[in-house]
């Protein structure tokens, strides 16, 4: 028998642990704006003409600041599209990871950038990549966040269903954990469902996402997670 007792004070113990693995995206400070030049400079300004400039000269695409960031990651905080779209067109690594192992992708997933998430995806970007220091996916930070729309967009790129992060988590248990059981995190959880996420794996005490629905009182999830 499940001791959710035991499982809902581990989880009040680990939820400020997980809550950083969101907030540990590092975006520019505004020390680090006013230290840039060139291709940094250009991207987090739109600059398109200064940056048409310095490709056109042989910029190198992936010089990073000192947190590791490209330009191309301060272009996606900045959700420069334009400027993200001209680094493509150079060849900029669209699945750099930043030092905090953030990509764009993951990056419009945090913000709720469905517009960043959409031209990412197109250029080519990868939905499946590992990221963040807890292992994760972008798919985990949006269902983590109750962002049903970038959930969806991921979905539809095959990103992967099932991963399961450092934590022991899957983007259907985080959904479920760390929502609120409104209506954001219950859209989640369905196109989760809806796609075909395994609603059997459960966390690292074996409970599964229906038990912590179901313990949690979130009525709306249980019956989309009792549906066989």
């Amino acid at each position: 028998m499940i001791n959710f007792t035991f499982t809902a004070l581990l989880v009040v113990v680990t939820l400020p642990f997980v809550a950083t693995s969101v907030s540990a995206q590092n975006a520019p400070t505004p020390q680090d704006i006013a230290e840039y030049d060139a291709l940094h400079t250009a991207a987090h300004e739109g600059d398109m003409q200064r940056l048409g400039t310095l490709l056109e000269s042989g910029a190198d695409t992936e010089v990073r600041d000192g947190s590791g960031r490209t330009p191309l990651h301060v272009a996606a905080f900045a959700s420069q599209d334009a400027v993200i779209e001209r680094l493509a067109a150079a060849d900029a690594d669209l699945d750099a990871l930043e030092s905090m192992a953030y990509d764009i992708v993951t990056i419009a997933a945090v913000d709720n950038d469905v517009e960043l998430m959409d031209l990412a995806l197109r250029l080519g970007a990868s939905a499946g990549n590992i990221t963040s220091p807890y292992d994760g996916t972008a798919l985990i930070a949006a269902a983590h966040l109750g962002h049903a729309a970038i959930v969806q967009r991921l979905i539809e790129s095959d990103a992967p269903l099932d991963h399961v992060n450092n934590l022991g988590w899957t983007a259907l248990i985080e959904a479920v954990v760390l929502g609120d059981g409104g209506p954001d995190h219950v859209a989640t959880v369905a196109a989760l469902v809806n796609a075909g996420a395994d609603k059997d794996i459960a966390d690292r005490q074996g409970v599964t996402p229906l038990n912590h629905a179901q313990e949690r009182g979130y009525q709306e999830m249980v019956e989309l997670l009792e549906v066989r």
